[in-house]
């Protein structure tokens, strides 16, 4: 591939991505790791484009309106997902850096850089293997939101479990029925083991659901966020004991497993062989363990290597 110079540490950057917040997320995560303060650029296609798969666009850089890459390009792109990946490749075929986030569904050599999840199943030269999702957990803004929410979750008992809740997506179901033994369970678990639990829902959970948790656990001393104030998201995470994450999303039991507590998975109908594979395997590194209506303790570590993949790729393209 065509390489520029090498990039300073202030570098410019922009992420190109879908508009949703999983995709944000890792592509945030890899370029604050690498040290970069990304512009982002959502792609949203123009018609008729918006309406097929990114994959078999002619000419990718056309199939998005003209602002979505106007202005000078950067030193550096990450594209995340299949749509960023179509656009990056277009981008790196005229000499523009890119690293794309996320397996592209085509030759890997076609991008500078390629980071995926070990479940992705590919290899090469210049891939970048990493065991969970990219995200922005980092030990230090851990700290920083643990001072934030500390006084807010102080008349919570501890133990204190947080719940991450995902939805429905096309692999996996979770509707009123499955909200109400997920609630039961979770109830089982403040009764059985006297602990505290904060539950936050996702864009993605059907608010049927989320009225089912509150019902539930709010007379049992739970508190569950209504998606209005501030996000607790990552104050949960700072100050649990335990997480109970849905084993939907990639992403929420990446970002929980890069604390220092224990993770359980709350199983959903449905399957997905990508997703299986990821749960599999950090349940065979023993840093998660199925949900069963309990608290569970084991001695755990955080297991994070977005910051190792940051790093790479600042080695890689001289950074």
């Amino acid at each position: 591939m065509l390489m520029s110079s090498p990039a300073s540490s202030t570098a410019s950057s922009w992420i190109l991505s879908e508009d949703y917040a999983g995709l944000r997320a890792q592509a945030l995560g890899l370029a604050e790791a690498a040290g970069l303060a990304p512009e982002l650029r959502v792609m949203v296609p123009r018609a008729p484009w918006r309406w097929v798969s990114a994959g078999l666009w002619p000419a990718p850089l056309a199939a998005l309106p003209p602002e979505t890459l106007a202005g000078p390009r950067p030193d550096l792109v990450i594209a995340c997902g299949g749509m960023g990946g179509a656009v990056g490749a277009a981008l790196a075929k005229g000499g523009q850096r890119v690293v794309q986030v996320q397996h592209p569904r085509m030759n890997p050599g076609r991008f500078d850089l390629v980071v995926v999840n070990r479940h992705d199943d590919l290899t090469g030269p210049n891939v970048i293997v990493t065991r969970t999702a990219l995200h922005r957990v980092t030990q230090a803004r851990l700290a920083a939101e643990a001072e934030i929410w500390r006084e807010r979750f102080a008349h919570l008992r501890r133990p204190l479990v947080a719940v991450l809740i995902g939805g429905s997506n096309g692999r996996f179901r979770l509707d009123a029925a499955v909200g109400t033994k997920l609630a039961g369970q979770l109830a089982q678990m403040v009764r059985r083991d006297n602990v505290g639990i904060v539950v936050t829902p996702s864009r993605r959970t059907d608010p049927a659901v989320t009225r089912i948790l509150s019902d539930v656990l709010t007379p049992l001393g739970g508190w569950v966020w209504d998606g209005t104030g501030e996000n607790p998201y990552f104050g949960m995470l700072a100050l649990a004991d335990a997480v109970v994450v849905t084993m939907d999303s990639v992403s929420m039991v990446s970002e929980a497993a890069a604390t220092h507590v224990p993770v359980l998975l709350a199983e959903l109908p449905g399957s997905s062989r990508r997703i299986g594979l990821f749960n599999q395997g950090l349940i065979d590194d023993g840093r998660v363990r199925p949900f069963q209506g309990k608290l569970e303790t084991w001695k755990t570590q955080p297991l994070d290597d977005t910051a190792e993949a940051g790093a790479e790729v600042r080695r890689r393209l001289g950074f």
